[in-house]
Order: C-alpha cells, then sequence, then structure tokens
C-alpha cells in the first residue's frame, strides 16, 4: 500500500538556497524556506519560513510563517505569524496570531483578522494605525463604575470624578 502524505508536510519543503536570486511568482502547495533572495509573490499553502540570509521584497500570502530575515511589502498569514529575533520588517501585516521575540524589528501596519479569517491584506492600504493609541486601557477602574441602573457606593462618585480629571 502507498504512503499517502500530506501536502504540508516537512517532507514536502521548497527551498530557495542563499545566493540565489528568483524575480517573479513563486505559488506552492507545501512549505517552502527561503534563504536567498526573492522580489516578487510567494503563495504557499503551507509554513513560510524566511531564515537569516534571506529577503523577500513583494507580497505574501501562507497559511503560517516564522521570520528570520527581511521582508519589504505586504504579508496576509492565515495562522501564525512568528517574527524571530533576526526578523526585519517594513511592510504591511494582517494575521491571526503574532509572536515576536525580543531584537525583531517592525515598521508598518498591523491589524488582526476575526473569526480565523484574516481580513484581505488590500484593506490595509488605506488605513493609517497609531499602535500608540491602540489598546490603550480605560482611565476608569473596574471598582469605580457602577452598573446600570444602581446608585452608586459611598466614596465610588468621588473616585470617578477623580479618574476622569487624570
Amino acid at each position: 500500500m502507498a504512503k499517502t502524505t500530506e501536502p504540508h508536510s516537512p517532507e514536502k519543503l521548497n527551498r530557495i538556497v542563499a545566493g540565489t536570486q528568483i524575480e517573479g511568482e513563486i505559488t506552492s502547495d507545501s512549505n517552502i524556506r527561503i534563504d536567498g533572495s526573492v522580489k516578487g509573490t510567494i503563495r504557499a499553502k503551507g509554513r513560510l519560513v524566511v531564515g537569516p540570509t534571506g529577503s523577500i521584497h513583494g507580497e505574501i500570502v501562507c497559511e503560517n510563517a516564522d521570520i528570520e530575515g527581511k521582508i519589504n511589502g505586504k504579508i496576509s498569514v492565515n495562522g501564525l505569524l512568528s517574527l524571530k529575533s533576526t526578523a526585519r520588517l517594513e511592510c504591511d501585516i494582517l494575521t491571526q496570531k503574532l509572536a515576536i521575540e525580543p531584537g525583531a524589528t517592525f515598521s508598518g501596519n498591523c491589524a488582526m483578522g476575526s473569526e480565523g479569517k484574516p481580513t484581505p491584506i488590500s484593506s490595509l492600504e488605506n488605513r493609517n494605525v497609531d499602535a500608540r493609541t491602540q489598546n490603550r486601557p480605560s482611565e476608569t477602574r473596574p471598582e469605580d463604575r457602577t452598573p446600570k441602573g444602581e446608585q452608586p457606593r459611598p466614596g465610588q462618585e468621588e473616585r470617578s470624578k477623580q479618574g476622569a480629571s487624570r
């Protein structure tokens, strides 16, 4: 009986080795590792690994990605995007999950998809996201909030006013 393998299995790995330069579009039904240079579009149904000597200038669409090298352009990941300590990105990122190691650098827009499906990366083009204003904690503490329809407890009203004046 013949052994069948999944298209995303490790034994189906495409490699672009250091010293190789490719310009154009790469489409893969499995995993791909880039240690050389690619200028163009990469679409992989599996995991994309960009090694420390790898560089990509263009658009990337893949299932998962581990980045150790350089990327300029756009990257859309349906699962986990992992930026290793040597990663250098100047691009727009669209991913479901993001992990960043200390030392990695990133400049650009970043958006996380909802319900397991990222928004198309083209929607990032006209969006200007300032990371300093995203996910800022509320100025009032949970204990200072009064549930709707209830009267504030003694002392709670003063704390709420103080919190608003910060």
